[in-house]
């Protein structure tokens, strides 16, 4: 469902590592908002939720509740780092366009 590559899996590692709370993986949700009609929501998760689709990578489980996933099949998450911006970046398929930020689609 989701892919996650070698530099995402190990933002999260190190998220989940430094966590205050035990957590168990990473939620990826898919809300109505942002500039461009969707936005990504994401977050550590002690628990899966009744419904989600787990997905592991490497250890690194990720959850996805069942309004999400139609819109995140197929999705590849990197993690980058730069001069300017350092962040989770999204190539959905599913997105017909994007805004400048890319958190969120249309």
């Amino acid at each position: 469902m989701i892919t996650l590559t070698d530099n995402a899996v190990a933002a999260v590692k190190t998220a989940l590592s430094s966590a205050s709370e035990p957590a168990e993986g990473f939620r990826i949700m898919v809300q109505t908002g942002g500039c461009a009609g969707f936005k990504y929501l994401m977050g550590l998760e002690s628990v899966p939720r009744e419904g989600d689709a787990i997905t592991e990578t490497d250890g690194v489980k990720v959850f996805v509740d069942a309004g999400s996933q139609p819109h995140v099949a197929g999705m590849t998450v990197d993690f980058i780092t730069g001069l300017e911006t350092s962040g989770f970046v999204f190539d959905n398929p599913n997105a017909r366009e994007t805004c400048g930020c890319g958190k969120s689609f249309g």
